[in-house]
């Protein structure tokens, strides 16, 4: 039984470029490709005007006369930079819906990232920071002088660049657990249900959003160092040798140097590299005890072991989820895991309604629908997934 657990979550018993933009009034040429602005104006000759001044560039110019007209633009092309006009009654009747538009931007996942320029002709430094607030990243007072709006411009598109570059980076980092993880026909949807599985914990003991982010981040990322340990090692149906063991344990360390270079990854960092850390101190890589493990390795650990339980392996068959339950509790006895987080734990996966939707949509179970970053973010991994299986 033991060694059936230990093959099953990776656990060994304790040991006896960024373009260059030409300067301000020069011809800008962009390998990268056209650059695409979405203008938004209720009023034709403001729009005219400002694709007067930015006729020169190399801009494909779109143009929405309303907010809901720019939203359905957004949903179906890929837009760099949107340039906004706002007043602070607009043209629908609603006061500051303009900064209701940037807010809506902003809070989805496929458009957050595009930088807002907003114009107006109301003056005020309460209005600027009104509109800041709700999500535009530069505020111009007209009357616009046209040097300055082309060198703001060019400034949030060579930033927009670098934050486009980042994205890639952790979309291939996602693909690339994505790919580890159908390296095992047995496992499949595994990183799905420790997403939901984790965050469904850390949402039972009040977590903030960025930390179950991180979690569900963690649920695809925690093995992502595999790709370094070789498929004879990883797919041995024997016991594992002291030196394949060592190369088996540095899937955790390893993993977290392909992260680290990833800012927006650095929360994700301590699951990686100690999802395999016991309660007792006897687990690896670091030999951390009791709270000195992190408290989100600590979680994902549980849903790592847990869903390797009740799962079917080549080597073991599923455990009933009381069976799986009794035998977390077991490891909490013999000092392996978080007492209390076990207790927690045992009861959120008795819950019938995440059991329910772990059979049914494992990528969204247990996930808190308030929250539409990890919605978001659970959309894209799902997009992804599809492409992977392709």
């Amino acid at each position: 039984m033991e060694d059936a657990i230990q093959r099953a979550t990776g656990t060994e018993a304790p040991a006896a470029g960024v373009p260059v933009l030409a300067p301000a009034g020069a011809p800008w040429t962009d390998p990268l490709g056209r650059a695409t602005i979405l203008l938004v104006d209720h009023v034709d000759l403001n729009r005219q005007l400002i694709k007067g001044i930015l006729k020169a560039g190399p801009y494909r110019v779109l143009e929405a006369r309303s907010q809901e007209e720019a939203l359905r633009i957004l949903d179906r092309e890929t837009v760099d930079l949107i340039i906004s006009e706002w007043i602070v009654s607009d043209w629908s009747g609603h006061p500051n819906s303009g900064l209701e538009f940037c807010r809506r931007v902003k809070s989805n996942r496929r458009t957050h990232l595009i930088p807002i320029l907003i114009v107006t002709s109301v003056q005020g430094i309460e209005n600027e920071v009104a509109g800041l607030e709700s999500g535009a990243d530069e505020f111009l007072v007209k009357p616009l002088q046209p040097a300055v709006l082309r060198t703001r411009i060019r400034s949030m598109l060579r930033n927009k660049r670098v934050v486009d570059s980042l994205e890639e980076a952790e979309t291939i980092l996602f693909a690339l657990a994505q790919t580890i993880e159908q390296r095992d026909k047995e496992t499949g949807n595994h990183c799905q249900r420790l997403a939901a599985l984790s965050v469904a914990l850390g949402s039972a003991i009040g977590l903030p959003d960025e930390d179950l982010l991180a979690l569900h981040r963690g649920g695809y990322l925690h093995d992502i160092g595999k790709i370094a340990v070789p498929d004879a090692i990883l797919f041995k149906r024997g016991e594992l040798t002291s030196e394949e063991w060592a190369i088996m344990r540095s899937h955790t360390w390893k993993g977290e140097e392909i992260c680290r270079p990833m800012r927006s990854l650095r929360p994700v960092l301590p699951i990686i590299r100690n999802h395999h850390e016991r309660w007792d101190g006897s687990g690896y890589p670091d030999g951390l005890k009791g709270e000195d493990i992190p408290l989100l390795a600590r979680i994902l650990q549980l849903a790592d072991i847990y869903d390797a339980l009740i799962s079917r392996r080549s080597y073991k068959e599923a455990f009933t989820v009381e069976d799986a339950i009794a035998q977390l509790r077991r490891e909490a006895e013999m000092g392996w895991r978080d007492p209390e987080l076990v207790s927690v734990f045992c009861e959120v996966v008795r819950l019938p309604s995440l059991q329910a939707k772990l059979g049914e949509a494992p990528l969204s179970a247990g996930l808190p629908p308030e929250s539409p970053e990890l919605a978001s973010m659970r959309e894209s991994l799902v997009r992804m997934s599809q492409q992977l299986l392709k």
